[in-house]
């Protein structure tokens, strides 16, 4: 069992990696008009994508039958889950996430790896500081494997700033954020969840996924009722007129595959072990997903493909990969081939 456990963040992390290439390089199709003909702004595409977000969290839930672990409460006889205060404000925080990540691979002149190499270096450097908040030790290889994320970072920082890259304010404001959201929510998961109890984690990980969803499309539609302003002028045509253009079942996928990318990522981060050690595994796998994402769409639909200085932060990525796996396969081969200590002898 302890090798299950060592290695099922990775089943996870490739989970995470396997919805991720779809899910980026859709938004960024559908968004550019690359697919459908006509650009969609990235606030358009938030109901859409929220509410297939809302119902692939039903399912996968239902599915693994994890209802159960959930808090409840009981109403008119029958036992009904429901979040705590804590696991309420990290679902809110998560709906934060998902909107901004969402929005993050729409923006003009901003590739899909630079935005995500910015957004997830940010969580990198977070991490640490969420351990030594919370009293935890950062181990040696999660270390290196943290700094050699960060590096992958700068590398594609530094180009894109000698190109001139077209971040603008509204970019910068989706950035923050992301990372504010992220930070409250790694703190409520280092303080409540992240422990040797799988069915602790699992409540967890339940309590928060059933909140994310529905605020977050609870949200959309408040503001799509107001109507005012561009911003939710744009929401109120996700809800209406976009199911007009011929993306509609494009947005459901980025929905669906969104919400993946939620499961397996939540998963990665819940992992017992430090955040220095889980979150660059989360974000390593998101960071080449990217890079995988942006040659699907050189391949698929044409444009450039990752630049020299992204495919040197990949490479950086693939380092801090190999850092934080080699110690826990070490160890887990130890446990394997140690002999069994001989019973004593009777007197």
């Amino acid at each position: 069992m302890a090798r299950v456990r060592d290695h099922s963040i990775w089943l996870f992390a490739f989970g995470y990696f396997a919805a991720y290439v779809p899910y980026s390089a859709l938004t960024k199709a559908v968004s550019s008009g690359k697919l459908g003909g006509a650009p969609v702004s990235g606030v358009e595409l938030l109901p859409i994508s929220g509410m297939a977000s809302l119902a692939g969290m039903f399912v996968f839930i239902t599915a693994m039958r994890w209802w159960k672990y959930a808090s409840s409460f009981e109403l008119a006889g029958l036992r009904l889950p429901r979040p705590t205060r804590y696991t309420l404000l990290s679902g809110i925080c998560t709906a934060g996430v998902i909107a901004t990540t969402t929005l993050a691979y729409t923006f003009d002149g901003v590739s899909i790896v630079f935005m995500m190499l910015l957004m997830r270096g940010g969580v990198l450097i977070l991490a640490p500081i969420v351990d030594g908040l919370g009293g935890r030790k950062v181990r040696w290889f999660s270390t290196v494997g943290l700094v050699l994320s960060i590096n992958a970072l700068l590398v594609a920082f530094l180009e894109e700033k000698d190109g001139g890259f077209n971040l603008t304010y509204v970019a910068l404001a989706d950035v923050a954020l992301y990372l504010g959201a992220y930070f409250v929510r790694l703190r409520f998961m280092t303080k409540l969840a992240k422990s040797e109890d799988t069915a602790e984690r699992t409540r967890y990980f339940v309590e928060e996924q059933m909140v994310a969803t529905p605020v977050l499309v609870a949200l959309l539609a408040i503001g799509a009722l107001i109507g005012e302003g561009a911003f939710m002028m744009d929401l109120r045509a996700g809800f209406t007129t976009f199911f007009d253009r011929p993306v509609v079942l494009e947005g459901i996928l980025i929905g669906v595959f969104s919400q993946f990318t939620g499961i397996f990522g939540g998963l990665v981060l819940l992992d017992k072990r430090e955040n220095s050690y889980s979150v660059p595994v989360n974000r390593c796998a998101s960071v080449l997903a990217g890079v995988v994402a942006s040659y699907v769409l050189m391949r698929w639909l044409g444009g450039g493909g990752p630049s020299t200085h992204e495919l040197m932060g990949a490479f950086l990525i693939m380092q801090a990969i190999l850092f934080l796996t080699l110690p826990v396969l070490l160890a887990s081969r130890t446990r394997v081939t140690a002999p069994a200590t001989p019973p004593p002898q009777a007197p």
